[in-house]
């Protein structure tokens, strides 16, 4: 079966295939990388795979805020209760 832009459509097989390999810890994140922006992939699979790298990065950025406005909140607190003061 083929789509208006002429590609075929991937089947449920494929997609199953897709998303088990880019839930390869490491590898995955490789695949996805190659599908994204290699030559040659199927635009279905290339654009699952630029969307996962969008939001790996976004969860990426809101992890790192989160870890310095926390981390930098503990590190105050565990160097104020050393001090011996109220």
């Amino acid at each position: 079966m083929e789509n208006a832009e002429g590609s075929s459509v991937m089947s449920v097989k494929d997609w199953a295939i897709t998303v088990f390999i880019a839930g390869i810890p490491f590898i995955g994140f490789i695949m996805l990388f190659i599908w994204g922006f290699g030559s040659g992939t199927d635009p279905n699979k290339a654009n699952f795979a630029k969307g996962a790298l969008l939001v790996i990065l976004i969860f990426f950025v809101l992890y790192a805020i989160f870890f310095a406005v926390f981390g930098a909140a503990m590190f105050a607190g565990l160097a104020g209760a050393g001090s011996g003061g109220y």
